[in-house]
């Protein structure tokens, strides 16, 4: 109730110079009507109420409890009740001047009648207040006309009346009954959002689990599997560590899709546009799958128009991501014949224009307008017969749509599919290839400390790095690396991020503050991959950001990049 008076008095506040305004056309065409001294007296009458009711309504208008807030309302109550009697006053003069005069002062107090009923009706007793004077003038008029001046006819203008207030006052009711219903939405409305960003609060922190748990044991995995394959094997050992690297790779691809997905929808997918020679990444691509589709007889051609720029600006990486997955499922649903990547450069509208078709199997009619939707695939047998989780096609057409471009698709079921990528983009210079050759990496001067409560993790880092020569010291948690580090310098520090005792980011806010290796690069190396995770590292300035399973190359390259200046000081 008390919000509903601070409310009004808001409103009659920011409609003082409204309600003087008018009364000042009221009082001007009174006077042109019937010209006397009386809509004069009636305009200075109105001033001095409106300028009272300002007083009346000012201690509802501020802010905290007031001391007589129940004093302040009557106050409100009364103001409105004077102020309306005084404003449909004039009514009764203009009654008395005419024909025209009672048109417009009936007129006049039916507006005024209408104005109060729809601003003023969810405070009950400011509107009877209110409404009540105006009501009176509305009928009384009439019907004292008629019988001061024995006019019947006068009766009728009475029913009108009646007849008027009967379907305003219906109109309130369902004015009243609709922004309740409005109201009660808007809070169930409000009450979803919250729920809805607890679920996916919820959904975060339940991939953040499942992304760390999966990454862990596929760590022990991949990084086995990649030290096997330098050692001496058989014909039938190297197929089955291949075996295990496609394993491998379809996993982590499944889990990063996943991520993405959720990273997309959080509206935390960043776009950085970079110097990319395009060329040079259709045929990377075209590499890539090769081996695939020869082992099935399928040819993989590639189709680059004369006027196709070799470097364009754009996300190299998400450009990588998008033609990745188009090429995947032309090269996965294809038995027979080729896959064709063609590539056309739009010079008016400045875009670059993409198709990836295929000779397989095709979309059913009925499936097509469905293949971009999260989760799905052309029908439950195709999960089943080649797998994937139904993202890469989703993930795909975000990423053009974040980019400023579109992805569509058109296809015969039994002739195959051709899938059009169209994306905006600017000719950038021609990138500088770098001509010499990465030599063996000599890491022999490094002392690394590496931190992770795991220990086939630990086990795994050493097997990649005590090759190149490094000394290797082990913590268990973050507290013992940061009494380690408050006494032994170090190189490098690898840390992992989920620990006991001691988390990785609080550990290395530690070291970076004091002992023996405030300047030493850290490098996080963790199964918690999420963009969150990502942006809780850089805040305590890592040098790099790597995550599980372990990529040797990476990590190699991480560590020669972290200490690129102590080994020039070495």
């Amino acid at each position: 109730m008390a919000d509903a008076y601070r409310i009004i008095a808001d409103v009659r506040h920011r409609e003082l110079k409204g309600r003087i305004g008018l009364a000042i056309f009221i009082a001007l065409t009174t006077w042109i009507i019937a010209p006397s001294q009386w809509p004069v007296l009636w305009l200075g009458a109105v001033t001095v109420g409106q300028a009272a009711d300002w007083i009346a309504f000012r201690p509802l208008r501020r802010e905290g409890e007031l001391k007589n807030r129940r004093r302040a309302m009557i106050a409100g109550c009364v103001s409105c009740l004077v102020n309306t009697t005084l404003y449909s006053s004039i009514s009764i003069y203009l009654w008395g001047t005419g024909e025209t005069g009672m048109v417009f002062g009936t007129v006049l107090v039916a507006g005024a009648l209408l104005h109060v009923t729809l601003h003023l009706y969810h405070a009950r007793a400011i509107l009877i207040c209110s409404a009540t004077p105006h009501a009176l003038y509305f009928l009384g008029l009439p019907i004292g006309h008629a019988l001061l001046f024995r006019s019947p006819q006068d009766y009728l203008i009475a029913v009108g009346c009646v007849l008027y207030m009967t379907h305003l006052v219906a109109a309130v009711r369902q004015s009243s009954t609709t922004m309740t219903a409005l109201q009660i939405a808007n809070e169930i409305a409000n009450e979803e959002g919250r729920r809805a960003e607890i679920a996916s609060a919820a959904k975060s922190d339940f991939l953040a689990v499942v992304s760390h748990e999966i990454r862990t044991p596929m760590n022990a995995v991949m990084a086995a599997t990649t030290l096997l394959e330098k050692s001496r094997l058989d014909a039938r050992q190297r197929e089955q560590i291949e075996m295990l690297k496609d394993a491998g790779d379809v996993l982590l691809g499944l889990l990063n899709d996943v991520l993405d997905f959720s990273k997309i929808e959080a509206g935390k997918m960043e776009i950085e546009p970079t110097s990319t020679d395009f060329i040079e990444t259709l045929e990377a691509l075209k590499r890539l799958w090769e081996p695939k589709a020869d082992a099935k007889g399928v040819r993989i051609a590639l189709n680059i128009a004369p006027d196709v720029p070799e470097c364009i600006l754009i996300d190299a990486l998400r450009l990588q991501q998008i033609l990745f997955n188009l090429i995947s499922n032309a090269v996965k649903f294809t038995d027979t014949g080729a896959v064709t990547i063609s590539a056309e450069w739009n010079s008016k509208t400045k875009h670059l224009l993409i198709c990836v078709s295929d000779t397989g199997c095709g979309i059913p009619a009925d499936r097509l307008q469905h293949i971009f939707d999260q989760f799905e695939q052309a029908d439950a047998s195709t999960t089943r017969r080649f797998g994937g989780t139904g993202l890469g096609l989703a993930i795909a057409r975000r990423l053009a749509e974040l980019m400023g471009g579109s992805l569509t698709a058109s296809s015969v079921a039994g002739s195959g599919s051709e899938f059009h990528l169209a994306l905006p983009t600017e000719i950038a210079e021609r990138i500088q290839k770098a001509t010499q050759e990465r030599s063996e990496a000599d890491l022999s001067w490094l002392s690394i400390l590496v931190v992770d409560d795991h220990p086939v993790n630990r086990r795994i880092v050493a097997m990649l790095l005590e090759p190149h020569g490094c000394a290797l010291t082990f913590a268990e948690d973050g507290a013992k690396a940061v009494g380690l580090c408050n006494t032994t310098p170090f190189n490098i520090i690898l840390m992992d991020m989920q620990m006991p005792v001691m988390d990785g980011i609080t550990a290395t806010r530690a070291i970076k503050t004091a002992g023996a290796n405030t300047q030493t690069p850290v490098i996080a190396l963790t199964a918690n991959a999420m963009e969150a995770h990502r942006q809780a590292w850089l805040s305590v300035g890592v040098e790099a950001f790597l995550t599980k399973p372990i990529d040797p190359r990476a990590l190699v390259e991480g560590v020669e990049r972290a200490c690129s200046t102590l080994r020039q000081v070495a």
